[in-house]
């Protein structure tokens, strides 16, 4: 018998109308599009080393993956190894100290050490302090928990950091979490302990929980610091750190919380009811990349990008805008002339006449609308074409 057309009305969760797709999800597609018709675009939009992680690391991998015994379920902890190498990292690099077996998370990225912490501590319509310009996520993840955005401003004027007497005027009440992010993604703005110091204080006053992301410290910055160096910072403040950007890694999808293990505990809860440990292999070959030498780091980290950032700066010259020499991390901040009346004038413009993408500073925020970011992850001779391509735009 034949069934009537039945017309359905399924309709999506209420959440789905608080964010939309992502930037750059939604405008690689285009960059896709253009490279299939031939158009050969060169990407210099998005933050994903192109460089291999040390050989050691790799090398592990591949041992541990011809193991039988390798390939089960791992605890939602992470394995004793991998902590144990996240804390003498730490204490190397840093001089925190921390407890491997209660103060630090092994995370799946950054990423999702955003929702987690979200979860854990934010109810429905508590409010979250977010920086603005400042990394997307911050805000998507929490409108799709239900949080209220507050913004804080960052401004190029107080070299991108909080103005903490702006901060004491808000109204912070049910304020939950106040989010950071230093080195700076996307200003390039360096930490310093006196503004870390101010942070903490801030949170203390203020019974706010600090996360500080922080996983820029080691690009183009031979003095990398932590918010944790902070006396008394363990007990109200969360560090996330990657090892996608400061080990070549953004793929393996591996990244660490450090805190007091109250809150590690919490998060925890969390965390082991939505995904399970990562494949052990993985765990064991990047605590090898933990023990990479300083010579690996000085190569990877500083030359490479010190190589790369001589063109960036070049092509934000040719294109007229002005930028911080000071700048650390993968990207390069630059503020667009005043001839165009919006960033997009100017990345539209070099997109589809010069066949490069540049990201427009708008995507971090109304703070981020008169500037443009340039990704240092491509090779030497990809931003070189790139430079000599917008140097051909007519004005």
């Amino acid at each position: 018998m034949q069934k009537e057309n039945q017309h359905y009305n399924i309709q999506p969760a209420d959440r789905l109308s608080c964010v939309s797709e992502y930037y750059f999800s939604r405008k690689l597609k285009e960059v896709a599009k253009m490279n299939a018709e031939g158009k050969n675009v060169i990407s210099l939009g998005i933050g994903s080393p192109d460089m291999p992680p040390s050989e050691e690391t790799v090398r592990v991998l591949c041992e541990n993956a011809q193991k039988a015994e390798a390939h089960g379920y791992q605890p939602t902890v992470g394995i004793p190894e991998l902590r144990k190498a996240m804390a003498g990292w730490y204490k190397r690099w840093y001089n925190v100290e921390l407890d491997p077996s209660t103060e630090i998370q092994p995370l799946i990225g950054s990423k999702e050490g955003i929702l987690h912490v979200s979860l854990a501590f934010v109810n429905p319509g508590d409010k979250v302090l977010v920086p603005n310009p400042g990394y997307p996520t911050y805000t998507s993840l929490n409108r799709i928990i239900g949080s209220e955005i507050v913004n804080y401003n960052l401004l190029e004027d107080k070299n991108w950091e909080p103005d903490f007497e702006e901060l004491e005027k808000m109204d912070l009440t049910g304020v939950k979490i106040m989010w950071t992010n230093y080195p700076n993604m996307p200003t390039g703005a360096n930490a310093t302990m006196e503004l870390y110091e101010k942070i903490v204080d801030f949170a203390r006053r203020h019974n706010i929980v600090v996360v500080n992301d922080n996983p820029y410290s080691f690009i183009l910055n031979r003095k990398p610091i932590s918010i944790l160096n902070v006396p008394g910072a363990k007990d109200c403040c969360i560090e996330f750190n990657s090892m996608s950007k400061s080990h070549n890694m953004p793929g393996w999808r591996v990244g660490m919380l450090a805190t007091n293990s109250t809150f590690v505990q919490w998060i925890l809860k969390i965390k082991s009811n939505i995904d399970s440990g990562t494949f052990r292999p993985l765990q064991l070959a990047a605590a090898q990349a933990y023990n990479n030498t300083p010579e690996w780091h000085e190569e990877a980290n500083i030359n490479v990008y010190s190589r790369r950032r001589k063109f960036a700066e070049a092509i934000m010259e040719e294109l007229g805008c002005t930028y911080d020499k000071n700048q650390v991390g993968m990207f390069l901040w630059g503020k667009i002339p005043e001839k165009y009346n919006n960033v997009e004038d100017l990345t539209e413009k070099i997109l589809h006449e010069a066949r490069v993408f540049i990201t427009p500073g708008f995507i971090f925020g109304s703070n981020g609308k008169r500037y443009i970011r340039i990704s240092l992850c491509a090779k030497e001779e990809k931003l070189a074409e790139a430079l000599e391509r917008i140097k051909k735009i007519e004005d």
